[in-house]
């Protein structure tokens, strides 16, 4: 028959696994300064980094996004705020504001037209055509970092992915599944028939027609029925290749 341990034995544990936890929360702690030292130093190297390449981070788009992937993996947003060390330093804060309120200008200048919808591409694109007197070029990462700091608005102004595209949304439009399908089918051509969404995506006419609607009242999509076959086309100017140069002189 096997002895139950008695109370010396039980004390001994006990005091064992306290020594254990007590090593336990040491290493942690000692794991915990270190990291701390080594994210110090990385950001000392950061600004360090900063100041000699001021001039790329400022000109260079491509440069410049690195530098931000970089800041990323130390836990440090420049776009945090427009005054202190990075501000001050490089400018950055500025610069993306402004790009935020040519957005906001180019979004309200094509809303009439594409419905609060914009392609990124299009939209980098008159933003480059408003500023081609700077100095500053302007990349596709650049205008989704200033979009990204435009959600302090409220509802609207964020991307959001329609198949291989990139789309802005400036208005608090929800697109369910079947508006996402539609815009996706008119990529290739910039309009679809109702007719092309029953065959392609096996749909019922209501249902065809009940998501055309819903496009059409949040202004999306445009009805064009000047065709002979008599074939009604929705055409959709967010994913189609027609731009407009509303906005892009201001």
């Amino acid at each position: 028959m096997r002895r139950r341990p008695g109370i010396g034995g039980l004390q001994t544990a006990a005091a064992a696994r306290d020594q254990y936890r007590q090593l336990g929360e040491n290493v942690a702690k000692i794991r915990t300064d270190l990291m701390k030292e080594q994210l110090t130093t990385f950001r000392t190297q950061l600004e360090d980094f900063a100041r000699k390449h001021k001039n790329d981070i400022r000109k260079n788009p491509a440069f410049r996004s690195q530098f931000h992937n970089m800041c990323t993996k130390v836990g440090v947003d420049p776009l945090a705020s427009n005054k202190g060390f990075w501000a001050e330093l490089l400018g950055i804060g500025d610069f993306y504001y402004e790009l935020g309120v040519q957005i906001v200008d180019i979004c309200l200048a094509t809303r009439p037209h594409n419905g609060g919808l914009i392609n990124l591409q299009e939209l980098c694109s008159l933003l480059r055509q408003r500023r081609k007197s700077d100095r500053e070029a302007v990349s596709e990462d650049d205008c989704l970092r200033a979009i990204s700091k435009l959600k302090v608005l409220g509802n609207g102004y964020e991307v959001i992915s329609i198949g291989k595209r990139k789309l802005v949304r400036s208005v608090p439009t929800e697109l369910n599944k079947d508006h996402n399908e539609i815009l996706e089918l008119a990529q290739a051509k910039g309009f679809v028939t109702v007719v092309e969404v029953e065959r392609r995506l096996s749909w019922t006419t209501g249902r065809a027609i009940d998501a055309f609607d819903t496009l059409l009242d949040e202004g999306l999509a445009m009805i064009d029925d000047g065709h002979k076959d008599g074939v009604r086309r929705y055409w959709f100017p967010c994913v189609s290749s027609i731009s407009t140069p509303v906005g892009a002189d201001g």
